[in-house]
């Protein structure tokens, strides 16, 4: 009885790893949807998240990322956070896995396209250059921002003819709907 206990907990300790890594990252919902930005620092008052977050609230560039359909995680000091809201601590890990990062005490600034590649990668010094303008830029030159673009160009609706009545036919007027039925008093 001992020997199987043993050999289930081994087998569990090896395997579950395995099942967590399968596709528990919040990039996995957003694939296709939206493209993450994912912001990695150790601190609340990095200069990297501090100057992003700053442009990030400035109301021309909030109608920029909707347009662009930009969802932001942030995480700070390993608490992770999804446009402001707190991401759970298992949601937080699995973010940090998807990206296959390496551990590091440099802050990161990431940007993932709609098709689940990594399109813009900074970190440590080349992290404070990256603002709100460069990432526009970024995705601004994807061919999916492109076909996006031209999906959102109305085209004109097609005009079509009626056909003409046949020869001989009377013009007959269009019927007059039917009245509701009455629904009887109890």
């Amino acid at each position: 009885m001992l020997i199987r206990s043993l050999t289930l907990a081994t087998l569990l300790a090896v395997a579950s790893p395995l099942f967590a890594a399968d596709g528990d990252s919040p990039l996995d919902i957003d694939k296709g949807r939206a493209r993450p930005l994912i912001v990695i620092t150790r601190s609340t008052v990095d200069p990297v998240w501090v100057n992003l977050k700053k442009s990030l609230e400035d109301p021309a560039n909030k109608q920029g990322v909707a347009d662009r359909n930009i969802r932001v995680y942030s995480v700070l000091n390993m608490s992770g956070q999804l446009n402001g809201k707190d991401l759970g601590q298992q949601d937080t890990m699995a973010l940090i896995r998807a990206l296959k990062l390496g551990a590091g005490a440099l802050p990161k600034v990431i940007l993932v396209g709609k098709d689940g590649e990594k399109k813009l990668e900074s970190s440590g010094e080349e992290s404070k250059s990256v603002d709100l303008k460069k990432i526009f830029d970024t995705i601004d030159a994807m061919p999916m921002a492109e076909k996006e673009a031209a999906a959102l160009i109305p085209t004109p609706p097609a005009v079509t003819a009626e056909p003409a009545p046949a020869k001989g036919a009377k013009n007959a007027k269009p019927a007059t709907p039917a009245k509701p039925p009455q629904m009887p008093d109890d």
